[in-house]
């Protein structure tokens, strides 16, 4: 599913702490990279300078991709790798996109700043924009987690996968399989989850809400009624989260589902907190932007809390 991965640096140290991830992932699943550097047209002079920065980056990507062949017991001199350094003129984001869609690029791979959310870019309001109008799936990378244990020295990898019971959500499963079929030692686990969000107190109860008794039909104590609504929840959950990881498994063995219960967001953020060498996996809506995601505000809440690699899928039939 993916050949070639881009990544867009700007020059600073902080847009560069993605290239562990672009070398490391290119290396387990045979991608080619290309180091794009946007320099903005009233920029005037500096284009030698600028593309001199990113072919060196190129360089020394191609060469640390090689470096993962290696550890994994392959000959770099038996395969082939292309990894280039780009330099365009114009609006970054424009250019981003633009050249994912025209050079056939199947993964955009880009950086945030800290826990402040989509405003706090590396890039600006660059990623924003990217996020908004890119047909390509977009892997962000918190620097916080860069900045901690170095991605190929993970011990562990586990893919987060939330699935709200939409057809849309379940299409980032093709792109989680991708994922997980890295060349690894140790396989990496897939953990779909659901949350049940709490039952609303009712004011008005349904027939469903009444039962039969000897005295003659009564209404079911709210508390009890609620509590049953959930058990359903549960249950449904429980019954559709399975059949999708059998799904999964058919392709992929190592999958397990989790029911979680109470606020979408703050479920899987503290759900990932606690797994800490994981990456989130999400599908999104339409071209709406951080205010259209198949479980409405839930990514962005995670982009602003969760310090874990998120990849953002937006389904081509959308």
């Amino acid at each position: 599913m993916y050949r070639r991965l881009l990544v867009p640096l700007d020059g600073s140290e902080l847009s560069e702490t993605v290239l562990p991830y672009a070398t490391e992932t290119a290396g387990r699943l045979d991608l080619d990279i290309t180091l794009i550097h946007v320099r903005k047209p009233e920029k005037g002079e500096g284009s030698p300078l600028h593309e001199s920065y990113v072919r060196y980056k190129a360089t020394v990507a191609k060469k640390k991709v090689e470096e993962v062949w290696q550890r994994f017991g392959l000959d770099p001199a038996k395969k082939s790798l292309d990894v280039r350094g780009e330099l365009v003129s114009g609006y970054p984001a424009e250019q981003i996109v633009r050249y994912a869609e025209e050079n056939g690029v199947d993964l955009i791979l880009m950086a945030t700043h800290g826990r402040s959310g989509i405003k706090r870019w590396i890039l600006g309001s660059v990623a924003d924009k990217v996020l908004q109008s890119s047909t390509v799936p977009v892997w962000l990378i918190n620097t916080e987690t860069a900045e901690g244990v170095a991605y190929e020295k993970w011990p562990k990898r586990s893919i987060i996968v939330p699935l709200d019971g939409s057809q849309l959500a379940e299409k980032v499963l093709p792109h989680v399989e991708a994922m997980a079929k890295q060349r690894s030692i140790e396989p990496m686990d897939v953990i779909l989850v659901h949350v049940t969000e709490p039952v609303i107190p009712l004011t008005y109860y349904s027939p469903s809400a009444r039962v039969e008794t000897a005295a003659g039909i009564k209404h079911v104590m709210p508390e009890d009624y609620e509590r049953e609504l959930l058990v359903k929840q549960k249950r449904f959950a429980t019954e559709y989260l399975d059949y999708m990881a059998a799904q999964l498994k058919k392709k992929y063995p190592h999958v397990q589902a989790k029911v979680l219960e109470g606020d979408p967001a703050r479920e899987i953020i503290d759900f990932a907190e606690n797994l800490p060498f994981s990456i989130i996996v999400m599908s999104t809506h339409a071209r709406g932007g951080m205010g259209r995601w198949a479980y409405g505000s839930v990514a962005a809440k995670l982009l602003q809390n969760v310090p874990r690699p998120i990849l953002l899928v937006r389904p081509k039939s959308q």
